[in-house]
């Protein structure tokens, strides 16, 4: 059983900002330290993208210039969104647990947690609607709880859900130490900026 940190990403054949990779829209990217520059490029696009709102007057005015407007959002919304999630996946069947849908973000990975120390239930978004809910001493995971009644579901000991979420965390956290050294090479005047954004986007920025 293997859980990732996958990003949502949408074809963007007109960026120019910066490097990017070749992706088909609605696929994932899965996120990791073992990212090509292309790929750390694309999900940076694709977070700035999912915060690229018009600005509130509270925000300041927006920059002109085109990499300053569209990273404005990123750098000064208070609460910023990053579509994904951690996706649960046996590696040996290839059959998917969970899948987060519409709706679910990154930022919201400690939703686990939840599972595992608070209330025992958590969801992922919808279509499908993968949810994780705590029943005894394991964790049964759900692909679609609103679909057909053969949708796949896999009960885990509660130690092995706790280590894949760690290992998850891992990857994210890796993921970040890319962005910080792509952003210093890529966007040298925003660097800073960018890669602390980045750790709000992927709620990493109050820990260690």
């Amino acid at each position: 059983m293997v859980m990732q940190p996958v990003l949502e990403i949408f074809a963007a054949d007109d960026f120019a900002l910066w490097q990017i990779g070749e992706h088909e829209s609605y696929g994932h990217l899965v996120l990791n330290g073992e990212l090509t520059p292309a790929e750390v490029g694309t999900a940076v696009m694709r977070i700035a993208a999912c915060n690229d709102f018009e600005p509130e007057e509270e925000r300041g005015p927006c920059p002109t210039d085109p990499l300053g407007s569209f990273l404005h959002g990123l750098l000064t919304m208070p609460d910023l969104f990053a579509a994904g999630g951690f996706r649960v996946t046996d590696n040996a069947t290839g059959t998917v647990f969970v899948d987060p849908g519409c709706c679910n973000g990154l930022e919201a990975w400690r939703d686990w947690l939840e599972v595992l120390d608070g209330t025992g239930y958590s969801s992922f978004g919808h279509d499908p609607s993968s949810v994780a809910e705590r029943v005894g001493d394991g964790v049964r995971l759900t692909f679609d709880a609103h679909g057909t009644d053969g949708s796949p579901v896999i009960e885990l000991p509660t130690d092995q859900v706790r280590r894949l979420v760690t290992g998850a965390e891992q990857d994210v956290r890796d993921f970040l130490g890319l962005v910080g050294t792509w952003a210093e090479r890529q966007l040298p005047a925003h660097a800073a900026a960018v890669t602390a954004a980045l750790a709000r986007a992927l709620d990493l920025a109050s820990t260690s």
